[in-house]
This record gives C-alpha cells, structure tokens and sequence, in this order.
C-alpha cells in the first residue's frame, strides 16, 4: 500500500483519522482539516497510508510548530500514529523515513518531536523513538521529554522554552489549554466546561490558536492540557466520566 502526502488540493477528499472515533453527524474532521490548511501555509507536511486507518505522520518546520520549543533548522514532528491492524508491519519505520528524507532534501539539521518518560496517551512512544536514534534534548515538568534526531555533529540542541518547563501557571482553579491540534479539542473542552458548570466548578478555556500562543504556551502539548490551582494535571483529552475522577 502507498504512503500519500495531502496537500491544498486533496484534503478535502481524503479521510484523516484520529484517536477518538468521530460520532456520526459531527464534523470535527473539518475543524482539524482547516487547521491543517493553514499550517500547509508555513510548510507542513501529512503523509498518510493511503487507507482508512490510524497510519500518519505530520510535520513541520520547528519555529513554525504550535510547540512551546526553539528548534534552529530542524523539522518538528506534531503527531506520528501507527494503530490496530496496521501495527507491526513496518510502516511506522516507512512513515519516519519519509519524513527523514524530505527534511534532509529541505536542508534541515533534524527532527524533534515532543515526547514523555514512558509511553502516555496522546504522546509519540519514546521507547520506539529512541530505539530508532532520537535522544533526550530537554524536559519539562511533571513528565514531558523533547526527543530529537541531529543529521550532523554541528547542530544545536533544541530545547523547551521557559515559559513550560515547569509545568505551572498563576491562574487559580481549572484552567484548560488547548488547540485544534486535534478534530477533538473543540467538543471536548466545551463538554468539560459545561459539565464542570453544573457542578458549580470554574473551568477556563484558553485556546491556542495562534503562533505566538504556541511558543508561550505553558504547556508542551499545546493541544490539551488542564491545570488546577496552578499545577498541571493532565494532557489527556478527557470526557465527562474521565473528569469525575480527577474531581
């Protein structure tokens, strides 16, 4: 099967999947679609198996990555996903390599994506990454890792900015970033928003949906990511059930 590369003139017709299952009469696809059309502006990249499924990879070059990083010269991975009948089949070896080649034809220094101490929901797994050459080029509280891939002795180490490496805010109460990094964000915020209002709980949305947002986020993963009193919770994007718990 073939690896396609969308771009501004296939997007609208070819699927795009995601982690959550879309419910039938939404349109969240369109939300992140529309993202995707604006970040093409600044050069990303999303190549997918050309089948129905779970198997992408999307990227960008770093200082135009909604990514709280500086990353001089290098090509930042958003989101690279291989799942369920597609795993183990070598297409998340196929997918990187893809993305090695156009980022070496471009000129680029490396890769770096953002990444944890152990495999975490939503993030790239660091135990493949690593086994495939990425390295640890910073953290960030309470659990991030920024994972990067150098072509060439001579290039700088990316790293987080300030602004998020110590997974804290001022803000009081829940306060919950995100972007529409993700189809989902936009549903899923709101019904946390609403569902905490009924209980008589202050949650505040902070949407990133700008560049200069990004690169001050104070969280690394820019498309979720909650917060209480102060202190980070959680980049899992939650449902009601999911936020009872942390209540």
């Amino acid at each position: 099967m073939a690896i396609i590369t969308l771009d501004l003139n296939n997007i609208d017709m070819e699927h795009i999947c995601c982690a959550i299952a879309e419910k039938k009469g939404e349109n969240c696809v369109g939300s992140k679609k529309t993202w995707l059309k604006e970040r093409m502006q600044d050069g990303l990249v999303f190549k997918k198996l050309d089948e129905r499924g779970k198997v992408f990879i999307e990227y960008i070059p770093a200082e135009y990555a909604f990514a709280p990083v500086t990353a001089e010269n290098f090509m930042y991975i958003n989101c690279f996903w291989v799942s369920g009948k597609f795993k183990n089949k070598g297409y998340a070896n196929e997918l990187l390599q893809e993305c090695i080649d156009d980022a070496k034809s471009k000129g680029k220094s490396g890769l770096v994506t953002l990444s944890s101490d152990k495999k975490r929901t939503f993030l790239s797994d660091p135990k493949y990454l690593k086994y495939k050459g990425f390295m640890v080029a910073d953290t960030a509280e309470p659990y991030f890792e920024l994972l990067y891939l150098p072509f060439d002795d001579n290039s700088s180490v990316p790293k987080f900015n300030d602004c998020a490496k110590l997974g804290e805010i001022d803000d009081r109460g829940f306060v919950l970033y995100y972007s529409n990094g993700c189809p989902h964000t936009d549903k899923y915020s709101k019904i946390i928003q609403d569902y905490a209002k009924s209980k008589s709980i202050n949650l505040k949305l902070k949407k990133i949906d700008n560049l200069k947002k990004a690169k001050e986020s104070p969280t690394p993963f820019t498309i979720y990511g909650l917060y209480k009193d102060g202190k980070f919770v959680t980049n899992e994007i939650l449902t009601t059930k999911k936020f009872d718990t942390i209540l």
